[in-house]
C-alpha cells in the first residue's frame, strides 16, 4: 500500500520518539514518499518540521 501524509506523520512521530529515547542525534533521509509513492515534497517537508522541530535532531535531507 502506498503511504499518506497521516501515516507518514506517525511514522516520523515513531522515528522522533525512538531518536530521543536513544539518544539519536542525526537522520540522514532521501525524500521519503515522494519517488514511486507519490506524496508532494512540500507537504512531506512540512510535517517533518512540524514533528522534529522542538527537538536538537539533525536531519539531512539528499536528492538524487
Amino acid at each position: 500500500h502506498k503511504p499518506t501524509y497521516e501515516n507518514m506523520q506517525k511514522s516520523l512521530e515513531a522515528m522522533r520518539a525512538h531518536c530521543l529515547n536513544n539518544g539519536v542525534t542525526d537522520i540522514s533521509m532521501p525524500r521519503i514518499g515522494c519517488g514511486l509513492d507519490g506524496l508532494e515534497w512540500e507537504k512531506v517537508s512540512a510535517i517533518l518540521e512540524e514533528v522534529f522541530e522542538k527537538t536538537d535532531i539533525k536531519i539531512t535531507v539528499y536528492s538524487l
